[in-house]
């Protein structure tokens, strides 16, 4: 009775796990999809143990060992211990960090999936293995290591300790083409004879894989990759069930590792990028920077009076935020301007790139948590043809995502890429700090155009400022 009571449970989480994904689709049902992710969760995890405790408790495990009561406090402390880290890192992350400590997350994940099959290796003697057995644990091993090295260099270019310029060996397709044909070769040599040095082969080059792959792709395509490491993790996550006998892990998986790339399809589609070139390591870009050295004139200078009198006489507003706003937490800011100058009758909408922050959606849900009515937060597609009609736009710490050279320019990095057209409004204003390059490390053109002003300083003091003068 207990044993099916595990297994029903485990059906009622993936339940709860996909009335998540689906209340995560819109703005409005986000907060409940986020309540039956962690209800789901929760089950999991609770019955999960459980099926556990009752395993080891019918289990024979030897006295020499500390039998069941031992490996059962084993396993609460590691939850306890597990847990700890959790909430501190949770309560530390600002929404900033947030990409980077879910690539650390990945990697994780990654890294178990190594060390299960690993140990399904190590427990399970060459004669019992079965051929389905073996290609199961070294397709595990394989994702796993792949997703953890590709996860490391993701944290670090997300946190800015590598450079986010993508690494462009020679040949470097082909040596991810050529790993992944020895890697084959191997797999279905270890089916037919598993020996020890073929796993650790294939586990060296999985790491190695990983790393290149990820090291190869440019700062512009990263929230690409991260949405598409979380596809990784979770394929990692089902092969693992597969190993374990685990049913809830195998469903968890298939829907971390379906919607990651599927959600990774759309915003290669939005961003004018070949969905195989970003999952095969930047193929197809030699990742050469381009366009920095280019003289495009003068900048014009603005202060925080004259851009109050731009917005007193607009008669509508569109504001297209980036990373540099959720840097400068100035979302609330931006909400009390919004709000102000509704009041006084001009109409302000917002124009979202999909990839306006390093994460999918992070400026939706910052705009979210300031209050910010969800009718007049916009795509790309939906307000790219109003900027011609649009009197002044304010662009708070985007760069990349409004960059004409895009279109412009098709030697730079991010040539193709769909952006907000905001220079075909009447005035531009640049919230920047200075005039360094965006993420990708291109120079934008936008900020020397006739039309734009730029104003200088962190972002929520200038928006505060202008609402002081308002």
């Amino acid at each position: 009775m207990s044993i099916t009571l595990v297994s029903g449970s485990y059906i009622l989480a993936g339940l709860c796990f996909i009335l998540a994904l689906a209340g995560l689709s819109k703005h409005e049902t986000a907060k409940r999809g986020n309540l039956f992710g962690m209800i789901g969760m929760a089950l999991a995890l609770i019955f999960a143990i459980l099926g556990t405790v009752l395993q080891l408790t019918d289990s024979d495990l030897p006295v020499s060992t500390g039998g069941p009561s031992w490996a059962i406090l084993a396993i609460v402390l590691a939850l306890l211990i597990g847990a700890v880290i959790g909430v501190f890192m949770a309560l530390r992350v600002e929404m900033t960090g947030m990409p980077q400590l879910i690539a650390l997350l990945h990697s994780f994940v990654g890294l178990t999936a190594v060390l299960v099959g690993w140990n399904a290796y190590l427990e399970v003697p060459a004669d019992v293995a079965t051929g389905l057995h073996n290609g199961e644990l070294f397709i595990g091993i394989f994702i796993g290591a792949v997703t953890f090295t590709g996860s490391i260099i993701a944290y670090l270019k997300l946190s800015e300790k590598l450079k986010s310029a993508p690494l462009s060996l020679p040949h470097h397709n082909l040596i991810n083409l050529g790993a992944v044909v020895v890697v084959i070769a191997l797999a279905v040599w270890f089916v037919i004879d598993p020996q020890l040095w073929l796993l650790v082969t294939m586990t060296v080059i999985s790491l190695a894989l990983g790393l290149h792959l990820v090291a190869s792709i440019g700062g512009g395509d990263m929230p690409v990759v991260i949405s598409m490491l979380n596809s990784y993790s979770g394929w990692a996550a089902a092969a693992a069930g597969f190993t374990l006998g685990n049913d809830l892990l195998i469903i968890t998986g298939a829907l971390v590792g379906s919607s990651g790339a599927y959600l990774s399809f759309i915003m290669c589609k939005a961003m004018n990028r070949s969905f195989i070139s970003v999952i095969a390591g930047g193929f197809g870009s030699d990742g050469a920077v381009s366009g920095e050295e280019k003289d495009y004139g003068e900048y014009h200078e603005t202060t925080a009076p004259k851009v109050a009198e731009l917005l007193k006489n607009a008669g509508s507003v569109v504001i297209t935020p980036g990373y540099g706003m959720a840097v400068a937490q100035a979302q609330n800011a931006v909400a009390d301007l919004t709000a102000k100058l509704r009041q006084q009758g001009v109409e302000v909408r917002f124009g979202i790139h999909p990839v306006a922050g390093r994460l999918p959606g992070h400026m939706n849900v910052l705009l979210a948590e300031a209050k910010v009515p969800y009718d007049i937060v916009l795509e790309m597609d939906e307000i790219n043809d109003d900027f011609a009609n649009t009197d002044v736009v304010l662009v708070i710490g985007a760069n990349d995502t409004v960059n004409p050279a895009a279109m412009d320019d098709p030697s730079s990095p991010i040539a193709g890429m769909p952006v907000l057209e905001v220079w075909n409004a009447n005035t531009v204003v640049v919230f920047k700090r200075s005039m360094n390059t965006g993420y990708a490390g291109v120079q934008n053109p936008l900020f020397f155009k006739d039309n734009t002003v730029m104003l200088f300083g962190d972002a929520k003091e200038r928006v505060q400022d202008i609402i002081k003068d308002l």
